[in-house]
């Protein structure tokens, strides 16, 4: 059978982009963190084979070569406008802040129990949601999910054990990153551009880690299972949830697109029951509580 022509695949496309925004945020949010989580499970397993920020590379490549080929951003866009310094700079800096954020993440978590990275980590989305919303509701809202957050995912550090401050001091750069992540992604979203500027940025980022990560990228050759792994890495953690994110910060303030992020933790917890048998002990239930009186408090505005 002959794939369909061009026109009719930007049809299909569209009608897709269509039924993906009549979803509700939070369900972007929870498919987001699905396959953000299962892309982790595959990571975990590949850090005996090359360094983690090797790892989060490959998996920024890969997801730009995947996001490449399916956008072509050097076609003329679709709303007919040029690609301007301004739109490319945006892309670019949006690309780095996101290679960024997943490379000291995967670092941070060489060191620490991923829980606690991922409550340093979400002090980015939380500092965003203060700092950008208007009135009491934002503020109290980022307060319970910060507190949900660090529930679920418990905040064990030994400042006397020097990987867990370095791992505490990459788990807050990933942490920053996230919420520069937010901010510039927005712009990307809203700017015209959008899955196109993605590729774009992610392509830039791509190349501003090579350097750190040509001496050792050869691991993920060392075999087909491996190799299979790095893809799965890069699809379901970079090219899946980058573009369901687009959706969101197209639709969502800053604010409220931070304090959604937290449903991200809470979902793997939900994900562990659901799949796992993994109960929730007294602590993780408390922080599904915080985080859904957080999510109903950013979901009134």
């Amino acid at each position: 059978m002959l794939p369909p022509p061009p026109r009719q695949r930007g049809r299909q496309a569209s009608r897709i982009g269509a039924a993906l925004t009549a979803v509700p945020a939070p369900g972007i949010f929870i498919a987001t963190a699905v396959s953000t989580y299962m892309g982790a499970g595959f990571a975990v397993g590949l850090f005996g084979v090359m360094p983690p920020a090797t790892v989060a590379w490959w998996r920024v490549t890969i997801g730009t070569l995947v996001l490449l080929a399916w956008r072509r951003p050097w076609r003329p866009r679709k709303d007919g406008r040029a690609w301007t310094r301004r739109v490319l700079g945006v892309s670019a800096a949006f690309g780095v802040a996101t290679a960024t954020m997943n490379v000291l993440f995967y670092a941070s978590i060489s060191y620490l129990p991923m829980g606690t990275a991922v409550s340093l980590e979400f002090l980015g989305p939380v500092i965003v949601a203060v700092v950008t919303g208007r009135g009491w509701r934002p503020r109290v809202a980022a307060g319970l999910a910060m507190a949900g957050v660090a529930s679920i995912s418990g905040v064990g550090l030994d400042l006397s054990d020097p990987a867990h401050r370095m791992g505490m001091i990459l788990a807050i750069g990933a942490g920053s990153s996230w919420a520069g992540y937010i901010l510039l992604g927005r712009k990307v979203a809203t700017g015209g551009a959008g899955m196109d500027a993605l590729a774009v940025g992610t392509a830039a980022g791509a190349l501003f880690y090579t350097p750190l990560a040509a001496t050792t990228a050869s691991g993920a050759f060392s075999s087909a299972g491996t190799a299979l792994a790095v893809l799965g890495v890069a699809v379901l953690s970079t090219v899946i949830p980058y573009a369901l994110d687009q959706i969101n910060l197209g639709r969502l303030s800053a604010d409220t697109f931070s304090l959604l992020a937290s449903l991200m933790p809470a979902t793997s917890m939900v994900v562990g029951i659901v799949m796992l048998r993994q109960m929730p002990n007294f602590g993780e239930l408390a922080g599904l509580i915080l985080v859904s009186f957080a999510v109903a408090l950013a979901g009134r505005s």
